[in-house]
């Protein structure tokens, strides 16, 4: 049985100590999405959130922020043009249209980015041996 009057060692107690904020400061990191602002626009990208600053170097974020992500569709358009009227008061020019039948492929370049003042959602990810976040979708409050 241990002795009630005995000090116990220092580094049994600040072994303890550091137990103690270990455990404090686990109960204080957030655990679900919350919103936060855009200070700094990509590729260097900062968002204040919580009171702190979130680097880029502490970011995850949908390539579709970054300037010049491009986005490749692909389809079938079936319609027709508008009707015209030819010139020259000829019979083969007179108002007519064309028939569209086309497949199409089209690449379209994003210049579109997060801007400084811009409200973001902002999720922490756990299980990392760093904090890191994820920054979604933009946000507006309705």
């Amino acid at each position: 049985m241990a002795d009630a009057n005995k000090i116990p060692a220092a580094e049994h107690s600040a072994a303890g100590i550091v137990e103690v904020m270990h455990e404090v400061a686990k109960s204080n990191v957030p655990q679900g999405t919350m919103i936060g602002i855009v200070t700094n626009p990509p590729p260097l990208l900062v968002v204040h959130c919580n009171d702190i600053d979130i680097t880029h170097e502490q970011i995850y974020c949908n390539d579709y922020w970054l300037v010049g992500h491009d986005r490749t569709a692909k389809g079938h358009i079936i319609s027709a043009t508008q009707n015209r009227a030819g010139g020259g008061g000829y019979a083969e020019y007179a108002s007519h249209n064309h028939d569209i039948h086309n497949d199409y492929t089209d690449t379209i370049i994003m210049t579109d980015t997060l801007e400084v003042g811009d409200l973001v959602s902002v999720t922490p990810i756990t299980g990392q041996t760093e904090q890191m976040y994820l920054i979604g979708q933009k946000v507006v409050r309705l």
